[in-house]
C-alpha cells in the first residue's frame, strides 16, 4: 500500500508542471490574443486529467488505508473533500469550449489557477503539508 501513497505524493509534482505549463501558455495566449488550438485544449484535458488521477489515486488510497488501518481522521476527509472540489474546478474550462479564443484563454488561466490554489489549501490541511 506504500506504493500507493508514494504514487499518489509524486503525482503532484507533475499536476504543478502541468499548471505551471498551462498558466504560462494560456497567459501568453491571452496577452497576444493568439488562437485556442488543438495544443491548447490538450494541455487544459492533460491538466484536468492529471486532478482526476490525483484525486482517484487519493480516494483509493483513503478508503484503502482508512479500512485497514489508520481510520478516517478529520484532516484525511478535509484533504479528500479539498481535492474533489479542485478536480471539479479543473473541468470547468469545458463550458467556454464555444467562447472566442480571449475568453477562453483567460478563464482557463484563472481556473488553473485557482485549481493550484485550492491544491495548495487542501495540501496544506495534512500534518506534513508539502514536506511529504
Amino acid at each position: 500500500m506504500d506504493i500507493l501513497l508514494i504514487a499518489h505524493s509524486h503525482l503532484r509534482w507533475l499536476v504543478v508542471i502541468a499548471a505551471v505549463i498551462a498558466i504560462l501558455k494560456f497567459a501568453l495566449g491571452w496577452l497576444r490574443g493568439g488562437a485556442f488550438k488543438g495544443m491548447d485544449r490538450g494541455l487544459s484535458a492533460a491538466f484536468s486529467g492529471l486532478v482526476d488521477l490525483q484525486a482517484a489515486l487519493g480516494l483509493i488510497y483513503l478508503i484503502w488505508d482508512g479500512v485497514a488501518k489508520t481510520g478516517f481522521p478529520m484532516f484525511r476527509i478535509e484533504h479528500a473533500v479539498t481535492m474533489i472540489f479542485a478536480a471539479f474546478v479543473g473541468h470547468l474550462p469545458a463550458r467556454w469550449k464555444n467562447a472566442d479564443d480571449k475568453t477562453r484563454f483567460r478563464n482557463s488561466l484563472i481556473i488553473v489557477t485557482d485549481v493550484l490554489i485550492i491544491i495548495f489549501v487542501g495540501v496544506a490541511r495534512l500534518p506534513d503539508g508539502w514536506s511529504r
